[in-house]
């Protein structure tokens, strides 16, 4: 079985496996303000060493790679950018927070690799909202398959002294916007990909809108890689959340590949304080880009 070794760097984690760093996590993020400076896992790569993983595009400079986000608390923005208010559209406010990295409690390597964390969700006030405890498992390296696997779960729990409304710009008007939680910005080579669920195989394009809001059990993106010849596939469970709405899909393949099982996509979750909010996701990277079929195989084999 390869091993999986973490290397601590001034402000990241260097994941490898096989020869190849398949990820880097970088947990202290000195972006501006208006970012919502926050940890992220960019670049993420294929076990052959494509990179699978978009970084600050000019369209939203706050998208970088995979990150734990949430787009509305109360007002707070902990997504980066402009805010939806509704019937204004997206606006410029000074509510944009900060998700600071406190301490790693454990940092292990071998047949696989655990990374967990402290961190704290603070608005832009300075005000602490959310302490969150989150773990990465970095693991099924399967070089066969050609694939690898990362769970990342993240409890979180209020330490406001007030109700705390967890929602998404859907809840607050837009209509399928309700982008929130894990989010994954793709590179921009798998634009106009082939998404798949259980029930929608191979939407290219803006057929992919199909799902958009769906709670199926998983979905995958599949798309072309630049620099280097073949494709890629990333295959997303939806995973668990403890509270009552289910975890709903953002997805787009255009104008530009991102992904998201939101946790509040069409419903608040309110956490009084003391209450806390778990969250189990995994993702799978393969290195090809598979056919519909070949992705229900992977996603029978590699489900948590």
């Amino acid at each position: 079985m390869s091993e999986v070794r973490i290397a601590e760097e001034d402000r990241a984690l260097a994941v490898t496996a096989t020869g190849v760093e398949i990820a880097r996590y970088v947990f202290s993020d000195d972006a501006p303000v208006f970012e919502g400076p926050k940890p992220f896992l960019h670049p993420l790569r294929t076990l052959s060493g494509a990179t699978v993983t978009g970084y600050r595009p000019w369209d939203h400079r706050w998208h970088k790679g995979l990150q734990m986000t949430l787009t509305d608390v109360s007002g707070q923005n902990f997504w980066g950018g402009n805010t939806y208010v509704h019937g204004e559209g997206y606006v410029p406010l000074d509510n944009v927070g900060r998700i600071r990295h406190d301490r790693f409690t454990s940092v292990q390597g071998g047949s696989e690799a655990t990374v967990t964390e402290e961190l704290t969700w603070i608005t832009q006030a300075g005000e602490p909202w959310l302490a969150e405890h989150r773990t990465h498992r970095f693991h099924g390296v399967d070089t066969d398959r050609g694939t690898w696997a990362l769970d990342i779960t993240s409890s979180l729990t209020s330490i406001a002294d007030h109700d705390l409304v967890l929602g998404s710009p859907t809840t607050l008007g837009r209509e399928n916007a309700g982008y929130s939680g894990l989010f994954l910005r793709l590179a921009r080579s798998f634009t106009s990909g082939a998404v798949t669920t259980p029930a929608h195989p191979g939407l290219v394009g803006s057929a992919a809108d199909a799902v958009m809001g769906s709670a199926e059990p998983w979905l995958a993106l599949s798309g072309q890689l630049d620099e280097v010849d073949g494709g890629a596939t990333i295959l997303a469970f939806a995973g668990a959340s403890s509270a009552e709405p289910p975890v709903r899909w953002f997805v787009r393949s255009e104008p530009f590949p991102v992904l998201a099982p939101s946790p509040t996509f069409d419903e608040t979750v309110t956490l009084a304080p003391g209450e806390r909010l778990d969250l189990a996701h995994r993702v799978v990277i393969a290195d090809a880009a598979l056919s519909p079929g070949e992705i229900a195989t992977l996603a029978a084999a590699t489900a948590p």
